[in-house]
């Protein structure tokens, strides 16, 4: 399993993720922001997220459980969507 930047190039991974010898590889949001990443990972098939400071966003100590809750659940929702391309 590779652990890897989300390319610029759309499905620059692909010949790799392909291969037999790897299993599974999964993209790191790369200081993009959880949009930003969405639409690069949208455009690379195949590749999953592995998205941790982009799946927090907007998240904060001050918000209600509900809000926290509604917040995760549409950056799980859109980055899930993004996954699946």
């Amino acid at each position: 399993m590779l652990k890897l930047s989300i390319p610029t190039e759309d499905n620059f991974y692909h010949n790799l993720m392909y291969d037999p010898h790897v299993i599974r590889v999964v993209a790191l949001s790369g200081g993009y922001t959880q949009s930003e990443a969405n639409e690069k990972l949208a455009h690379n098939h195949g590749l999953i997220a592995s998205f941790s400071r982009a799946l927090s966003l907007g998240l904060t100590s001050q918000q209600t459980v509900e809000e926290f809750n509604l917040t995760l659940s549409d950056s799980i929702r859109k980055i899930y969507g993004a996954s699946i391309t």
